[in-house]
């Protein structure tokens, strides 16, 4: 039947029930700024449905031309998918629903051909229905569909709107069963293409309000007044809160159609509702909107790598008729892919589906107790607490001097093995801890590593390689005897290394530059988030929303070499938590400190609350040589810089050398930078150019590869190994012009194996004939590779597995095809 005679005969079915006969609107959407394109029959009677107007009759009926754009890439793929379509439609304004509308579509379908129907086997009609559509259903039991030709299924198929707040409901499809040629056997839930939607009731009961609009417009705007008063976007308390707002904000978007980046449109006007109250959005506009604009860039990269893995576990659950998303797999797409757990319950109840919550809680406690426990090793080497708890019992906090001087004699209070357990006495070779009524010696905190140097005791020597405050106020030095014997209660004299102690005080106070001085051109929110203070070295992690640019990191450079040749004194002082605040000394956002503070300030330039050792005078530094700056998480960066005469070392071999290159390059110093990028822009095109002749003698055998296909069950099979080392994409080409070159009505599936890195990957390609037949490449890849791999029906892959495994993967695509 012609396409003219199925909308004719529709019109007249619907016509002769008592509805008018309506024009199709023009496809472009002129009176709805939602829509491109019209994309349904009944938006042209949206306005009558919500009220806005009186519709002129009870009854209609239309034949709409329709144009749907995301259908693009699905043209070709499917019998069933088409941009341009024309859908037809009855429409009913309050004169009658479900028990009308369903006997209307079963009689034109069925109705025979003679009688002006369709003329469709009522046994080859199957019927789906929303999940909880009882009346639906046994309005199609009186109709005469047996229970068993009648399908529950979720929101996503069976739950229609236009995407955008409008009329929405619950949906019924018909369905008509074309054959076992077309597919596999089962109802519609099997397979969409041998069991073909060609009617679909919708009971427009609801209306879809403009919830997700106000869901935007508030965490748009709690979005920036969080950013404004110093919040950034982490992965804990106050900054976890910002991050799911913020990603709520932008999934709500997205649910609305909307795909690009949407806060450079949003938060603008945040900006200007809220100025006139909050003045200090405007003026603050660029840092806020570089943590915003910085979140949904970051967001939106794991919205499409997560959703993916996500949707793949949904259709699986789905697949095999299950209502719940495991634990394991929810924990998985939150610990491997950063997808938030709140959105994996919102995207998984939008298909029906419930979360195992209880199992992710489970995973991710055994995963903070793991990680407690890892960084507990790091002060306690695993050890039980006890005997750490019994020193302190018999002495107290233990009296730390080494602010003031790098030797001292003392006595030592408690002897321990490496386990924490108490020990009298150790010889020469045994691995001890120690602990002293009073020590020089600093322990690991605050960024700062540990003081080394030695204790003697008696006639014994131990070399000390650790120091830690395993619990508060005991500070345990960790070492091996070097000779003699030790023993607890004995007088020891404690002698830190003092080259060591020196420049890792160097490096604190550096760091301390560092972050004065990024505070001074990035602005007050480049708040330290992390630090370490190593002899000669320093890293410096600090809060900032996008990368700081080369010139603005010579500048902080340069800045802090002026204070070191302005030689500040370097002054520490205890005081009141309100003293320090009102001189402005930058605290750690998060830590506690006791009502007594210690603040080190470099002369009038910086001043911050520490605990740690410094040089007495900035000039005592020497140099500092910032090295880089990168990216180690959302809105926080990372610089790593030198100090001293690590610094100057690292200038003199950087002058050795550019010297070397401008001596083979017979260049000037300064032109050496031009012709290195030279090198490197010719060594690129050479690389390009062997991609070329690799690809092309990767590709060349396609044709012959494909004359040589075998029959396996009637289906062209070519199983083929790729030269090793042959790039990803390569192989995939390869798998797809083997494909290609295939008779195209002829089934045909191909399998390309490649050995790169020692492990072993997998291509398969399949064509529509063989799909037909139900084989699918994501299926075989999976079966290959033990539920590995992932992709398309018509393309797929995985890998992973050792690389003398290739040939056995081949072999087990060729056996899964007939089985």
């Amino acid at each position: 039947m012609r396409t003219a005679e199925i909308k004719r005969r529709f019109l007249a079915h619907f016509e002769a029930n008592g509805h008018t006969v309506v024009p199709s609107a023009p496809l472009p959407a002129i009176e709805d700024p939602n829509l491109l394109f019209i994309n349904a029959g009944m938006v042209q009677f949206v306005p009558y449905f919500l009220g806005q107007r009186t519709p002129p009759y009870k009854r209609a009926a239309s034949v709409q031309k329709c144009i749907r754009t995301p259908d693009i890439d699905e043209v070709g793929k499917t019998s069933r998918h088409g941009t341009f379509f024309q859908m037809n439609g009855n429409f009913s304004f309050g004169d009658y629903f479900k028990e009308r509308a369903i006997p209307l579509a079963w009689d034109l379908s069925t109705k025979s051909v003679a009688h002006g129907g369709y003329g469709l086997d009522p046994e080859k009609i199957w019927v789906t229905v929303y999940l909880d559509d009882d009346e639906a259903i046994d309005l199609w039991r009186q109709t005469g569909v047996p229970m068993d030709r009648i399908v529950r299924r979720g929101k996503q198929d069976n739950f229609w709107s236009m995407g955008i707040p409008g009329p929405a409901g619950p949906c019924s499809e018909l369905y008509l069963d074309r054959g076992p040629e077309y597919g596999k056997e089962g109802g519609p839930e099997v397979d969409e293409d041998r069991y073909l939607e060609f009617w679909n009731l919708v009971f427009m009961q609801y209306e879809i309000t403009d919830v997700r609009l106000r869901v935007i417009a508030d965490h748009v705007r709690t979005s920036l007044m969080l950013i404004a008063d110093g919040v950034t976007p982490s992965n804990e308390g106050r900054g976890y809160v910002l991050r799911r707002i913020i990603r709520r904000a932008i999934r709500s978007m997205r649910l609305l159609g909307w795909n690009g980046p949407a806060l450079p449109e949003l938060l603008p006007v945040a900006r200007d509702c809220m100025a006139p109250s909050y003045p200090e959005v405007t003026l603050e506009y660029g840092r806020i909107s570089q943590y915003a604009y910085g979140e949904e860039e970051a967001f939106l990269a794991t919205l499409r790598q997560g959703t993916t893995i996500l949707d793949l576990a949904i259709a699986e659950t789905t697949k095999s008729g299950g209502t719940l998303l495991t634990g394991d797999k929810a924990f998985q797409l939150h610990d491997t892919y950063g997808f938030p757990i709140d959105l994996t319950l919102e995207i998984a109840a939008e298909q029906g589906l419930d979360v195992d919550t209880e199992g992710f809680r489970r995973l991710m406690t055994e995963q903070r107790t793991r990680a407690k426990a890892d960084a507990q090793a790091r002060k306690t080497g695993h050890a039980d607490l006890s005997g750490y708890r019994a020193a302190f019992d018999d002495g107290g906090k233990v009296d730390f001097t080494g602010y003031h001087e790098v030797s001292r004699e003392t006595r030592v209070r408690t002897l321990l093995d490496r386990d924490g357990a108490p020990i009298s006495g150790a010889a020469e070779g045994d691995e001890v801890e120690v602990v002293l009524d009073a020590t020089p010696f600093y322990a690991e905190g605050g960024g700062q590593q540990p003081d080394l140097g030695v204790l003697k005791v008696g006639d014994g020597e131990v070399e000390v390689l650790d120091v830690q405050q395993v619990i508060p106020g005991l500070i345990v030095h960790r070492g091996r005897v070097l000779r003699g014997e030790i023993a607890a209660g004995r007088d020891a004299y404690a002698q830190i290394d003092v080259a060591r102690r020196r420049a890792i005080s160097r490096a604190h106070t550096a760091t301390h530059l560092v972050h004065q001085t990024m505070r001074n051109f990035l602005g007050e929110s480049a708040t330290q988030a992390g630090s370490l203070n190593a002899p000669g070295r320093l890293r410096f992690d600090f809060n900032t929303p996008g990368a700081v640019p080369p010139s603005v990191l010579h500048d902080v450079e340069q800045q802090v070499n002026e204070v070191l040749m302005s030689d500040l004194e370097v002054h520490a002082f205890l005081t009141t938590q309100e003293e320090a605040r009102r001189i402005g000394a930058m605290a750690l956002f998060g830590e506690k400190y006791g009502d007594e503070v210690r603040v080190v300030e470099v002369g009038d330039y910086a001043r911050e609350l520490c605990g740690g050792t410094h040089a007495a005078r900035s000039g005592q530094l020497g140099l500092v040589k910032i090295l880089h700056e990168s990216s180690i998480g959302s809105g926080v960066r990372r610089v790593e810089a030198l100090v001293g005469m690590d610094a100057f070392g690292f200038l003199a071999r950087e002058h050795l050398l550019v010297s070397r290159l401008a001596e083979l390059y017979r260049v000037p110093n300064d032109q050496v930078a031009d012709r290195v990028e030279q090198t490197v822009a010719a060594l690129r095109d050479a690389e390009k150019e062997l991609d070329k002749l690799r690809a092309q003698m990767v590709l060349g055998n396609a044709g012959g590869l494909a004359n040589a296909a075998k029959d396996v069950g009637g289906v062209a099979y070519v199983g083929t190994e790729a030269p090793e080392g042959t790039g990803a994409n390569d192989v995939r080409t390869l798998a797809q012009e083997i494909r290609g070159k295939i008779a195209p009505d002829r089934p045909a599936v191909v399998a390309v194996a490649a050995r790169s890195g020692g492990k072993a990957s997998l291509v398969v390609a399949v064509n529509g004939p063989a799909r037909t037949r139900g084989l699918s490449a994501t299926d075989l890849v999976k079966g290959a590779l033990s539920g590995r791999g992932g992709g398309s029906p018509e393309l797929a892959q995985g890998g992973g597995v050792p690389a003398d495994e290739a040939p056995r993967l081949l072999a087990a695509i060729e056996k899964l095809i007939t089985s």
